[in-house]
């Protein structure tokens, strides 16, 4: 599969979603029931961030237990991880950052992939193999709205997904900017909900997040 089919799928899933919830689990229970109560509240896909030992292990019983839920892998930095994602079922990828050699890599997986980057010069290496949607991350500290502004005229064929400091309050202001696929954020997946087993709270800051994507994309 070309790049260029996997970045017009990229666009596809991250724009379907509009707002890409960043999911750090510790047990398999609670990537099944956060998972659960995201699609109860209206969001299809997600970021399983490979912060912890059970996320592959996750990704695999996810794609077996909930197909109803686009998975994305986060945090993926090495050749390994690639390849296991890819082997586990992953819908997509994601990265916080993007080396020179595993850009490479990534534009030639079989899956769409979301590289990470926070300057003008990185997207620009980005774009030179191919790519057209990126995570901007840490968005807020790499300079937010203005970023996002200044990126649009001389790069307006890159589409972004700004991760870091999102929140209700700014999220309608992200959403609205034409060079935003979707955003990232972890406001409605508090870890202390998870931890707590509060399902009730995910889900319904899910359908608030939800919400959000349709009163300004309709």
């Amino acid at each position: 599969m070309s790049i260029e089919h996997t970045q017009l799928e990229a666009e596809r899933l991250l724009r379907s979603a509009g707002i890409l919830p960043v999911v750090t689990i510790h047990t398999l229970e609670q990537a099944r029931e956060t998972c659960a109560a995201l699609l109860r509240g209206g969001i299809p896909a997600i970021e399983l961030t490979l912060r912890t030992p059970i996320a592959m292990e996750a990704l695999s019983m996810l794609k077996a237990e909930l197909p109803g839920i686009k998975i994305g892998m986060g945090t993926v930095v090495t050749p390994r991880q690639l390849d296991e994602c890819v082997k586990r079922g992953a819908d997509f990828l994601v990265t916080p950052g993007t080396s020179a050699a595993m850009a490479k890599l990534f534009a030639q997986a079989p899956i769409p992939t979301v590289p990470g980057g926070a300057t003008p010069t990185e997207f620009l290496s980005l774009m030179e193999l191919g790519f057209r949607v990126c995570k901007l991350f840490p968005a807020n500290a790499a300079g937010g709205l203005n970023m996002l502004k200044g990126l649009h005229a001389p790069l307006p064929e890159l589409k972004l997904c700004p991760t870091g400091g999102m929140n209700t309050e700014n999220a309608p202001e992200f959403l609205k900017q034409p060079n935003v696929a979707c955003i990232g954020g972890s406001w409605m997946v508090n870890l202390k909900w998870i931890e707590a087993g509060e399902w009730d709270k995910v889900e319904a800051a899910s359908r608030e997040a939800a919400a959000i994507v349709r009163s300004v994309r309709g």
